[in-house]
């Protein structure tokens, strides 16, 4: 590792990583990956299940070394300095490991204890993530989403500058996903904390994210702010109409492309609400039996297929 030169030493980054690269036997999981996540930021790492995001989260966290390529945390070199760039990192990866015959107070004094961090911490971490009363309990009549959130209080103590969560909302029911959103949005101002949040559904990192990057295939399509990204995600308007012929070519008429599938018509061009209900006014005006008519963004699997299929090259 050539390692980050004087030159290279910025302190707006909480984490740089440069072309990282890992291959399992012939398979190459992760191919010259490259990021940079702003200190104080939400940063999105997006990618589809398989992508290779969470062989990239190990490797920051120096739990697998990367055939080649440099990683910076917090301003320190994770090759040259292991113990100063790992000291100020937190970290959820995949199903957190917790025993469930400790109580979730026993969990974080035991987790104390192994990482020197201050007794003193529990009770604010415990705050934090809204245990205090379910502190004296058994980890196993815990449910999955206290389960996360006791992962995300041992995470937070030491009182990182920096938090890895790898797909942290996995597995939660809607409410408990909202908990976890709620949670991780308030880590920046509350902890000075720079979060990376790993995940493969767009709409969850759209709701909290300022930056993010795009991994697909092990290589980075995307980097930068998400504004910058969703104004990629054009929206498309799926229209229900009596006489789908006929409301396609009044769209048409509107400048839009428009398509028929499945009894349902697909049209691009529209790109925000109020265009779209000035164009739902204009076919009801048109004599249009109207009984769909919906603004869609695409999902993340669908915006991957509009920057990496023909129509992107």
């Amino acid at each position: 590792h050539a390692g980050f030169t004087e030159a290279d030493m910025t302190d707006e980054y909480a984490l740089e990583a440069r072309a990282l690269t890992r291959a399992f036997g012939d398979f190459l999981a992760v191919n010259g990956v490259s990021l940079s996540a702003p200190r104080g930021s939400i940063y999105g790492f997006l990618g589809p299940n398989g992508a290779g995001k969470t062989t990239t989260i190990r490797m920051l966290l120096g739990l697998i070394k990367p055939k080649s390529g440099d990683i910076k945390l917090n301003g320190y070199d994770l090759f040259q300095d292991r113990r100063k760039a790992l000291s100020g990192v937190g970290a959820i990866v995949e199903t957190p490991s917790l025993h469930p015959n400790l109580t979730g107070l026993e969990t974080l004094e035991l987790a104390c204890r192994l990482t020197d961090a201050p007794k003193s911490e529990i009770g604010r971490v415990l705050e934090t993530v809204k245990l205090k009363h379910a502190a004296g309990k058994l980890v196993k009549n815990y449910s999955l989403g206290m389960r996360q959130r006791l992962a995300l209080a041992r995470a937070l103590l030491g009182k990182p500058k920096l938090l890895l969560l790898d797909e942290p909302t996995n597995g939660l029911d809607p409410s408990g996903i909202s908990d976890m959103r709620d949670l991780i949005r308030r880590l920046p101002d509350e902890f000075g904390a720079t979060v990376i949040l790993s995940s493969h559904i767009l709409s969850e990192v759209e709701q909290i994210a300022d930056h993010c990057s795009l991994i697909n295939q092990g290589e980075i399509l995307f980097e930068g702010k998400l504004k910058t990204l969703l104004e990629k995600s054009e929206p498309v308007l799926v229209v229900g109409a009596a006489y789908a012929k006929k409301a396609a070519v009044y769209l048409e008429t509107r400048g839009l492309a428009a398509e028929i599938k499945e009894q349902r018509i697909i049209a691009r061009g529209v790109h925000t609400k109020a265009d779209g209900a000035d164009i739902l006014t204009g076919l009801i005006h048109d004599g249009q039996a109207i009984d769909h008519f919906e603004l869609k963004r695409p999902t993340l699997e669908e915006l991957f297929l509009q920057m990496t299929g023909p129509a992107a090259q």
